[in-house]
């Protein structure tokens, strides 16, 4: 019987076999250090927590947004400075910035005539830095490899 995803209506994809030099035995080379867990299992999540984490985490999900969170994990910005800083059109910058703000992952507070933005609180930071330290040191290489496989 395949796994089935917490929200118990997808069927998880089985993962294939691997085989030498494939892509599935570069994912299996890719380790991290073991984590201590301790001596009880991961807690149950309500159906509502793990829809509220999917959404916080597809809010997340584009490099523009990504690029967003981590100029404000150095301080406050205004929408021109993420502009300058990132080289993206300003119309774009306000349209991430409102689905970054609607998820709840950015607050804007007014100065005038701008809007300072900065990230609601450090864990938010803390899963795109993850995620970027992840692919830094290698944890893309299957991805990228399966794109040129399709």
């Amino acid at each position: 019987m395949p796994p089935v995803s917490p929200d118990a209506a997808t069927p998880v994809p089985e993962r294939p076999a691997a085989h030498a030099g494939g892509v599935t035995a570069l994912a299996e080379a890719h380790v991290h250090a073991p984590r201590e867990l301790g001596p009880t299992s991961a807690p149950r999540r309500t159906a509502g927590t793990l829809t509220a984490a999917g959404d916080l985490l597809r809010a997340l999900a584009a490099p523009v947004r990504i690029a967003i969170v981590l100029q404000l994990r150095e301080g406050e910005r205004c929408v021109h400075e993420l502009v300058d800083a990132l080289a993206v059109a300003q119309p774009l910058i306000s349209q991430h910035l409102r689905v970054l703000k609607s998820a709840g992952v950015v607050h804007g507070e007014r100065h005038g005539r701008e809007v300072m933005y900065r990230l609601v609180d450090e864990h938010l930071a803390h899963i795109v830095v993850d995620a970027v330290t992840h692919v830094e040191e290698g944890g893309s290489a299957v991805r990228g490899e399966q794109r040129e496989e399709a």
